[in-house]
């Protein structure tokens, strides 16, 4: 860790710090390969991957966010985007060696989950007003039942945040220990000055290399299961119940 004084602030630059600025250098070299000559009418193959995951983000909230004009939809496309790229180049990079696994730390995982969901409520309050607490009260809920309904719904709802970061969190941490666990168990039986030991390493050996290529995937699959889980806070936030409080007084009355 290298701490930063700027005035009476000190600001730690640690390895999540350093490893999270590599892949957002990543990220702009790769927009900056694709873009860099305008963009072409046949894409090479830096433009393709950038359009293959502009649309992917971009189907993905016109596939869950309804009762909306595209154009209001593809506001939330960029922050979807960005954080699908950032945990796209992310993750992977953990699986190099002497790398490091940022998103295998609970605070970062829980900062960025919780950053998206502050967000996109505070977004949903400033468009629907005092109507937004209305997605805290189903339709059709008896009025004495109301206040046991709003804990009931607002617990979930916020809940939602903690349990992306967890699975995020939870998911790379396990992948990657287990594949360093069996690596180090590897490495040790290679060592032994036995011929017996290096035929019976070619079985751990072999389940190293299997479950690293399992993990390589898990990595990727986890920026798609992030991204799907953060993408129903838009569509919550901007539709909500139809039936209000006015309506569900009137039906009572």
């Amino acid at each position: 860790m290298i701490p930063m004084k700027i005035g009476n602030l000190y600001f730690p630059f640690t390895n999540s710090s350093l490893f999270m600025l590599l892949t957002i250098g990543l990220v702009l070299l790769l927009v900056h390969f694709a873009t860099k000559n305008g963009g072409n009418l046949v894409p090479n193959a830096w433009q393709s991957l950038v359009e293959l995951i502009y649309d992917f983000v971009l189907n993905l909230v016109n596939e869950q966010i309804g009762g909306l004009s595209g154009n209001v939809k593809q506001k939330f496309s960029p922050c979807i985007s960005v954080t699908f790229t950032f945990l796209l180049f992310r993750n992977p990079q953990g699986m190099i060696p002497y790398s490091f696994t940022v998103t295998s730390h609970f605070i970062i995982t829980l900062g960025l989950s919780f950053s998206i969901f502050i967000g996109i409520t505070i977004v949903g309050s400033q468009r629907n007003g005092l109507h937004f607490f209305s997605i805290s009260l189903p339709a059709g809920v008896p009025l004495p039942l109301a206040p046991f309904s709003v804990l009931l719904e607002l617990i979930p709802y916020c809940f939602r945040a903690l349990s992306s970061g967890i699975r995020l969190f939870a998911n790379m941490m396990a992948g990657h220990s287990s594949v360093k666990i069996l690596s180090g168990f590897a490495r040790t039986m290679l060592c032994m000055n036995n011929i017996m030991y290096f035929i019976g390493d070619l079985g751990p050996l072999s389940i190293v290399f299997a479950l690293t290529g399992l993990e390589l995937g898990v990595a990727i699959l986890q920026a798609y299961v992030f991204t799907i889980s953060i993408r129903i806070h838009p569509n919550d936030a901007i539709n909500l119940h139809q039936l209000l409080f006015s309506l569900i007084l009137h039906n009572y009355n």
